[in-house]
């Protein structure tokens, strides 16, 4: 399971997904739609700051997952400057929520945010972030959040904000209801989250397109994990954060 990739918005893009997981054996993957800002763009404003206004193209989203026999899972990607009620009233269509301060520029302890996820909480959604180097979208302000909503799980995209995010591990590591996400970062940082927080605590991402799933799958086995702790890491733990009965 593939708890982290993207939908470009080009035609065919499903396709190609779909055969780039059966060419590495992933079985399903998480999935939130491409496309909303220009990776140019989002570079600069992760480093300078800046944001977008954009809307997520999120009904194609549900089509393209509608159409892979349940190995497309949607999560919503959203737009914090719009009323929540968008989020709100697609919700159940939806298995998780993204929210992007580095796309949409917002504090992750801010009355924007804390809407859309009372509507994650309602549907009993996970919701995935990446942390910035800036305050109001690092790791110890996802912390005031996970401890506004202990009830939802939260994950930390890519480990934390650089490769090299230790700082992220450490700063999460107290609050039980958030989780890694290890697409992006270093081996030993990816090796680090599963000792300090446990086999329980991490999810196997990809970053797909931006990322090649053979680069990831390969930083998995590079880990050693043993066969029960990388059942969790690539499978079950994803299965039961997105409420399903693990096989």
């Amino acid at each position: 399971m593939d708890f982290h990739a993207r939908l470009p918005t080009r035609a065919g893009a499903a396709g190609r997904l779909l055969a780039v997981m059966d060419e590495h054996r992933i079985d399903r993957a998480v999935v939130t739609i491409g496309g909303v800002i220009d990776p140019d763009l989002l570079s600069e404003q992760v480093i300078r700051g800046g944001h977008v206004e954009t809307d997520a193209d999120n009904d194609a989203l549900l089509a393209a997952c509608e159409e892979s026999d349940g190995r497309l899972l949607p999560m919503f990607f959203a737009n914090p400057h719009r009323d929540p009620k968008d989020y709100g009233g697609r919700a159940a269509k939806f298995r998780g929520l993204e929210i992007s301060p580095a796309v949409h520029g917002v504090d992750l302890t801010g009355r924007r945010v804390f809407a859309l996820v009372a509507v994650a909480a309602e549907f009993g959604h996970p919701v995935y972030t990446v942390c910035l180097g800036r305050p109001g979208a690092g790791a110890p302000d996802l912390v005031a959040l996970a401890q506004a909503f202990p009830s939802v799980t939260f994950v930390l995209g890519h480990c934390g904000f650089v490769g090299i995010d230790l700082y992220a591990l450490n700063t999460v590591r107290p609050e039980r209801n958030i989780v890694a996400e290890t697409s992006g970062c270093y081996t030993g940082v990816a090796a680090a989250a599963v000792e300090r927080l446990g086999a329980d605590r991490v999810l196997f991402g990809t970053d797909y397109p931006m990322q090649h799933p053979s680069v990831e799958l390969a930083k998995l086995r590079a880990l050693e994990l043993t066969e029960a702790t990388l059942d969790k890491v690539a499978w079950r733990n994803a299965h039961r954060i997105l409420g399903e009965e693990a096989s």
